[in-house]
């Protein structure tokens, strides 16, 4: 798994560096090696301690995570419209990627702990409040890509806790009930001009649908080999927008082309494989649920980002793990990948 994570992490550095050459972001490829360094020591520290100790301050941990998100609320810094981070003297702190170990943790335990072999309608609904909680102050800022991270975890979660067909069929009734609530009254304006525009980009060319355009056209350019590193057009041209972000994989696929696109690809395949090897082989559900909750996150950031970027799904800001810039996310997706490999070294720990 540590190799593994060094090699994506090592073509996002490159991506980054390719991505922001000769702009005002050219530093951001050795940021994003300090933020590798810290995140690897992460690792190297929730690897050696013992999951359940860290599980067990689940609630004390929820209840500094909500915190957190009233201090962003409070005094947040605003950009864009969004007021989403803590302004540190270092960098700007995003609560709400943090919050993404804590749904973990909440989840594993209050799972863990059930008194029944099936998940019930109370327990259910129990979890889910607890979980709405935070996802709510998330959509407030607004920042729904980020909240909706939180969903793959709970939904494994009670899956795996042998939760009845019945509830399912009643959740997706009350999604489709709750839908054009969340239309009228959820979504922001420029949230619903990029669910239309992913529909048919060409509506609005230069405005909502210009990213997605563009991001096609790029990963199209690439061809079978691609345009070599720092040779991609659209993003050397900065017709590609935040190339080193939201839109990297699009970047990455241009220069480094089908063949590249097909190496990463197999390479997250493989890190998902060890994630869910590491479950089948944890000692207790505590340490499979937690496994399975990173290995669902995992899955859900790669399929809504790259589907984002070829036209498969509506544009949000969710970022390629170990290869998109961001410090917040880099250091929440070591911590947990660190909380996974302690389910496999504990493991003969009676």
């Amino acid at each position: 798994m540590l190799i593994i994570t060094l090699a994506i992490s090592a073509m996002g550095m490159l991506q980054i560096y390719s991505a922001t050459r000769d702009t005002v972001w050219e530093d951001a490829w050795w940021r994003q090696g300090l933020w590798l360094c810290v995140g690897f020591v992460l690792l190297w520290v929730f690897a050696r301690l013992d999951y359940h100790t860290v599980i067990s301050q689940a609630f004390v941990i929820y209840g500094i995570s909500l915190a957190g998100l009233a201090a962003v609320a409070v005094f947040g810094r605003t950009v864009f419209g969004a007021k989403r981070w803590i302004a540190l003297p270092f960098f700007n702190l995003q609560v709400s990627e943090f919050v993404k170990i804590t749904i973990l943790l909440l989840v594993a335990r209050y799972l863990t702990e059930m008194k029944t072999e099936r998940i019930e309608l109370r327990d259910l609904v129990k979890l889910g409040l607890l979980v709405g909680v935070p996802f709510f102050m998330v959509v407030r800022q607004p920042d729904l890509g980020t909240a909706l991270t939180y969903l793959p975890m709970f939904a494994i979660g009670v899956f795996l806790a042998r939760l009845r067909w019945q509830y399912v069929v009643a959740g997706v009734l009350l999604f489709a009930l709750v839908l054009p609530l969340a239309w009228m009254f959820v979504l922001k304006d420029y949230q619903k001009a990029r669910l239309a525009t992913f529909v048919d980009p060409s509506q609005d060319p230069r405005g909502s649908g210009y990213q997605l355009i563009q991001s096609k056209i790029a990963v199209g350019a690439g061809g079978m080999w691609g345009k070599g590193v720092t040779h991609g057009t659209q993003t050397k041209l900065r017709f590609l927008p935040v190339p080193h972000t939201d839109f990297i994989f699009s970047a990455f696929a241009e220069e480094h082309g089908f063949v590249g696109v097909v190496v990463m690809l197999g390479l997250y395949f493989l890190l998902l494989m060890q994630v869910v090897q590491n479950a089948q082989a944890a000692p207790d559900r505590a340490g499979m649920y937690l496994c399975m909750g990173v290995a669902a996150l995992l899955l859900f950031h790669l399929l809504v980002n790259i589907g984002m970027v070829v036209g498969r799904m509506p544009v949000t800001g969710i970022p390629l793990p170990l290869m998109s810039y961001g410090g917040s996310n880099i250091l929440s997706i070591f911590t947990m990948l660190g909380l996974v490999n302690s389910v496999r070294l504990w493991r003969f720990v009676g």
